[in-house]
């Protein structure tokens, strides 16, 4: 699904990435991109807050209610996979052609989106998390996999320049 997704924004969406020639300017470009890719996170620290203020808990320290738990879980771990997808996402933008430079907005579109979606399948059940979790998960594969092959087979002489 998530392949079909990315190809299918990058033909059918109207936006084309600004002209960005140096490293740098497409460092800048995925940091910008990578903000709205936040705005999950701190929705779920917000819902989290809320759903701690509002547990009927006795001890603040005391054991969780799973409510409670579920939100604290899914802000860690989602803190944990943006910051693997952002450093992927800075190295795939100094790799990328410039006619390829809408994959990043459209890759933390996805990230965001999906780590909704396994936000809102975790409350219903802990088993239906895979397909959140999945559509989080394997772009983040993909991009590794992409990454290591640029570094070591299309530029191996530029690796630690």
């Amino acid at each position: 699904l998530c392949p079909c997704l990315i190809y299918g924004g990058y033909i059918f969406l109207p936006f084309d990435a600004p002209l960005l020639p140096t490293t740098s300017a497409r460092l800048v470009y995925t940091l910008r991109c990578a903000t709205f890719a936040t705005f999950p996170i701190v929705l779920g620290m917000i819902v989290s807050g809320i759903s701690r203020l509002c547990s009927s808990a006795l001890e603040p320290f005391g054991e969780l209610h799973r409510e409670v738990e579920i939100h604290r879980t899914y802000v860690s771990q989602s803190v944990h996979l943006f910051i693997l997808y952002f450093f992927n996402m800075a190295v795939l933008a100094t790799y990328l052609p410039q006619e390829l430079l809408k994959l990043i907005p459209l890759l933390t579109g996805l990230f965001a989106i999906s780590r909704l979606i396994f936000w809102m399948s975790y409350a219903i059940g802990r088993s239906f998390r895979a397909f959140g979790f999945s559509m989080t998960f394997l772009p983040l594969l993909a991009m590794l996999v992409w990454n290591l092959y640029g570094m070591f087979v299309l530029e191996p002489e530029n690796l630690l320049s």
